[in-house]
């Protein structure tokens, strides 16, 4: 019994090979241990990859669901029925703005389109950064805006307005409409009256326009000033010049006129003048008042023919049936007897009485 080999008897070099084997079990799994990547580790990694690529999906998603057809610009007033459909535009929409350009017409404004085919606000916003209009039409915009820019500020609201006698040409150009030309017209016309009295005189000026006015009176107002009226009897050619609507001819046609008659004894002399309109002379009684000169009246029934003819609207035919007249009367007994002569001149009976007396 004694010689029977226990089985976990080794020899020595069983027992190295063993010892070995051990060794390079630990070796093996210690390298595997510090080498192979975590869970963590290969989790992290995956879950960057997937971000990344769904961001690129995503992004290629919106490109898709945003991608438009590319849009150049174009003349709104030449849209097709095509055109108008891939720009949303309805077809009464289309109808309308076909409708308005047979009559010739044209729009030039993105708001005008808007006015004629009645799109939507939403989908004017959308189409009209594509609207190409003439050069010419962009012009015209360009300067409406500027001058509405320039004279914006000019309709704020005007709280102490300017004695239009007193304004300067600056003030003057302030006002829309007004520029340097017209700013030294209304001056210059202003110095020449000695002052404006009425509003209509700045109608005399020349290429004030009415709408013009209008904006005058929103910033000025006319001040009293004294006028110092001159006697028409005195006036000279220069004084009358003064009054719009009368110049170098009629001012010196008034004087000769004046000087015929000894001098103005009523008003209604100056509608003989020739050529002098009723408004003007309207104008001319602003500045001018009449001072009857001192007439030596002629006797009706003792004056001969050459004194008769001196007395106006009275020529020598007239004068001679007049004589003829008071030879077979005898004498004339009041003045209503000289409208019964042939050809006198009635509608003057009261200027001629007062060159005439009877007794």
């Amino acid at each position: 019994m004694n010689h029977i080999k226990s089985h976990f008897t080794f020899l020595k070099a069983e027992r190295s090979g063993i010892l070995c084997s051990i060794f390079l079990i630990f070796t093996v799994q210690g390298i595997y241990f510090y080498t192979n990547p975590t869970q963590t580790d290969t989790d992290s990694f995956s879950n960057a990859a997937v971000a990344h690529y769904q961001q690129q999906i995503d992004s290629l998603k919106f490109i898709a669901l945003n991608a438009k057809p590319k849009r150049y610009p174009f003349n709104p007033n030449f849209i097709t029925d095509y055109k108008g459909f891939t720009l949303g535009m309805s077809t009464e929409e289309i109808d309308r703005l076909h409708t308005f350009r047979a009559k010739n017409k044209y729009v030039n404004s993105a708001a005008e389109f808007q006015t004629v085919t009645k799109v939507s606000d939403s989908l004017l916003n959308d189409i009209k950064p594509y609207f190409k209009f003439p050069e010419w039409v962009k012009n015209k915009q360009r300067k409406q805006s500027y001058q509405k820019k320039k004279y914006a500020s000019k309709e704020e609201i005007i709280l102490k307005k300017i004695n239009l006698n007193t304004a300067t040409v600056a003030e003057l150009r302030k006002v829309y409409g007004i520029g340097e030309k017209l700013s030294a017209r209304i001056v210059n016309y202003r110095t020449k009256l000695g002052g404006f009295t009425t509003a209509s005189e700045l109608g005399d000026v020349y290429g004030l326009k009415p709408e013009v006015i209008q904006n005058i009176w929103k910033r000025f107002y006319i001040g009293k000033i004294t006028i110092v009226k001159i006697d028409i009897n005195k006036a000279t050619v220069d004084e009358l010049r003064k009054i719009y609507g009368i110049g170098e001819k009629l001012s010196a046609r008034i004087v000769k006129y004046r000087t015929k008659l000894n001098g103005f004894v009523t008003e209604a002399q100056l509608n003989d003048v020739y050529g002098l309109k009723p408004e003007v002379i309207e104008k001319l009684w602003k500045r001018f008042y009449l001072e009857k000169p001192i007439i030596t009246k002629i006797n009706l029934n003792t004056c001969t023919l050459t004194e008769l003819q001196k007395v106006p609207y009275i020529n020598y035919e007239l004068a001679d049936e007049i004589l003829n007249q008071r030879t077979l009367r005898e004498e004339f007994k009041n003045f209503e007897e000289l409208t019964k002569i042939r050809n006198f001149p009635t509608d003057k009976i009261e200027i001629i009485e007062v060159y005439l007396q009877i007794q």
